[in-house]
């Protein structure tokens, strides 16, 4: 659905973390490729009308290279509510969860210092870097004749750090990540960024379509146990039990051109209503420590928000300048995530 003119909305802006030290984070996260963009502060009433904690705040703004999404938004609540999804054993197969993906040039040096920290005595869980068939899937390779064409993608959990980390092979896509020619971890700004869901109806979707104006790139592409390593160590499948990806894009990008695809993707996995998901929504938002919050960067931030106001969120905010002085609002769309839209 068109939104009105001089409306726009492009991929994910930002991934928001909150974090109870500010330095050691901005240290890790330039391993990655970020750096200092902005700071900011908000009064405990001014976070209470923005973000529904009665905390001051006080925020870093992390960018990379030169792209305008994927960045970070470092969280430093005086008065954090909680600690987050934490890396407990199973974490990632709740409703709540976020996630976020990088593109990197080089998946077993990451590796290497995942094994290294956890002989160090970090607190870090990961999985085998999977190999996946991403695209074109029914076109069968001849190993050891033909070029192959896939990725290797690891989750690496973190108490603070929810990372996908993939690597692709016999193939690019110009405008899907740009990896930084020199930081440690050879990394680029998030690519896309996860949450999970469960409705049979596919009803919750249609928000991120007919409301934000996102183009739906995939739809119900399915993943079971039987058919991805990746998707059974990542989501703790068991057998015999499945869930269906969508994917939302910045409408710029392509619904038949996997090599037109722009970053900044929302992936939302759909898990059957049969199976028992615990709920955490409250441990990945604002006022969490962790990934908390993602926000959307628009033009046209009152039409956004009549549009909002008028569908069928569970709640929303008025609009109000956020900690870099920018004019913002938050709502909680039907499927429970809490979210904010930024002026461009």
């Amino acid at each position: 659905m068109n939104l009105e003119q001089k409306t726009t909305i492009e991929g994910i802006y930002e991934v928001c973390i909150g974090v109870p030290d500010a330095v050691a984070a901005i240290q890790y996260w330039e391993q990655f490729g970020y750096r200092i963009g902005g700071e900011g502060k908000l009064s405990a009433t001014a976070a209470q009308q923005l973000y529904g904690v009665n905390s001051p705040l006080r925020s870093v703004r992390l960018y990379h290279q030169d792209a305008d999404h994927g960045l970070i938004r470092l969280m430093i609540w005086q008065q954090p509510t909680n600690r987050g999804l934490g890396t407990g054993s199973g974490s990632m197969k709740v409703k709540g969860n976020r996630w976020a993906t990088s593109l990197t040039g080089d998946i077993l040096n990451i590796l290497n210092h995942i094994e290294e920290a956890k002989a160090a005595g970090w607190e870090i869980r990961n999985t085998h870097p999977h190999w996946e068939i991403i695209y074109n899937k029914q076109q069968k390779s001849r190993p050891f004749s033909s070029r192959l064409c896939g990725v290797r993608e690891m989750l690496m959990l973190q108490p603070l750090a929810r990372q996908v980390l993939f690597q692709r092979f016999g193939y690019t896509i110009p405008n899907y990540g740009q990896i930084h020619p020199t930081c440690l971890m050879g990394t680029s700004q998030f690519t896309h960024m996860g949450m999970i869901v469960q409705d049979d109806s596919k009803e919750i979707l249609k928000f991120y379509e007919q409301v934000l104006g996102l183009l739906r790139s995939r739809d119900d592409v399915e993943t079971s146990y039987e058919s991805s390593l990746a998707g059974r160590e990542i989501f703790d499948l068991k057998p015999g039990e499945k869930f269906f990806v969508t994917a939302f894009d910045d409408p710029r990008s392509s619904q038949s051109d996997f090599m037109a695809a722009r970053s900044g993707r929302l992936y939302i996995i759909r898990f059957p209503e049969r199976i028992n998901l615990e709920s955490r929504f409250s441990f990945a938002q604002p006022g969490s420590l962790g990934m908390c919050l993602y926000t959307y960067r628009v033009r046209g931030l009152n039409s956004y928000f009549d549009r909002v106001q008028a569908s069928s969120v569970q709640k929303f905010t008025a609009i109000a300048p956020n900690e870099f002085g920018e004019m913002s609002f938050s709502f909680v769309p039907p499927d429970g995530y809490f979210w904010t839209l930024v002026e461009d």
